[in-house]
């Protein structure tokens, strides 16, 4: 069985170039005590978030990508949107939170016999992600991804973890293909892989593009959906001129 969000595909709505930026800062974010400020650090460490909601949004709205290949210089109105969306993808830095506890190396390899106490990646894929994600997609809606790449507990491995677009999906029995967007490879056809036939077991994730076929990125150890809320792209919509 087959699912796609309807006239959605990364190579007529992803944008035109790679999510790889100068060094460029990019904001900060104040927080009530005893939080404190968070420092997104600068736009060479990513915006996949941003641009993801960015292709979200002109979805949205009807409007295809600007067909320009390069990134927008900082300054612009189109950087300045791409980075106020990666902040938005941050969810008040829920999500943050959300790939340090996945990433945590203290997560068993197998489900214990309590669930929501211990629960492993495999299960937090299985039983408690992936019924979501199949339930928006089935409703023709884009489900925000969050992949997490690393297994380890040390906050500052948080920039190795990476934020795409599920789109659709190919269900053979147990045998799950997540379509994706990931602002990584513009304009590609992504598949993430998984079994999903046993949740309190053990799995394996596979990734990468399908033509050509490069499989090579296989450090995906989870992935979940966070939320998203569409925002009217006023820089990026083809209607606007003046984006500079």
């Amino acid at each position: 069985m087959r699912v796609e969000v309807p006239g959605f595909s990364p190579a007529t709505c992803g944008l035109r170039f790679a999510n790889s930026f100068p060094h460029e800062t990019d904001r900060e974010i104040h927080l009530p005590p005893p939080f404190g400020t968070i420092k997104l650090g600068d736009a060479a460490n990513g915006l996949c978030g941003g641009m993801g909601f960015t292709v979200a949004d002109l979805f949205a709205v009807g409007s295809p990508p600007p067909e320009d290949p390069d990134p927008p210089a900082a300054g612009t109105e189109r950087f300045d949107y791409l980075v106020d969306r990666q902040i938005d993808s941050l969810d008040a830095g829920r999500l943050p939170l959300r790939f340090y506890s996945l990433m945590s190396p203290l997560r068993p390899q197998r489900q214990g016999p309590v669930a929501g106490i211990d629960d492993s990646r495999t299960y937090v894929m299985v039983h408690l992600e992936w019924p979501k994600i199949q339930a928006e997609l089935d409703q023709g809606h884009l489900v925000m991804i969050g992949l997490v790449k690393i297994v380890s507990g040390d906050p500052r491995d948080l920039n190795h973890n990476h934020q795409v677009i599920a789109y659709g999906y190919d269900l053979d029995g147990t045998d799950l293909r997540l379509l994706i967007l990931d602002p990584n490879v513009p304009r590609r056809e992504i598949e993430l892989g998984v079994d999903v036939s046993d949740a309190r077991g053990e799995t394996t994730v596979s990734y990468g593009t399908v033509d050509p076929p490069d499989w090579s990125d296989a450090s995906v150890v989870c992935f979940f959906a966070y939320p998203y809320a569409a925002r009217e792209p006023a820089p990026w919509a083809e209607s606007h001129r003046n984006d500079d």
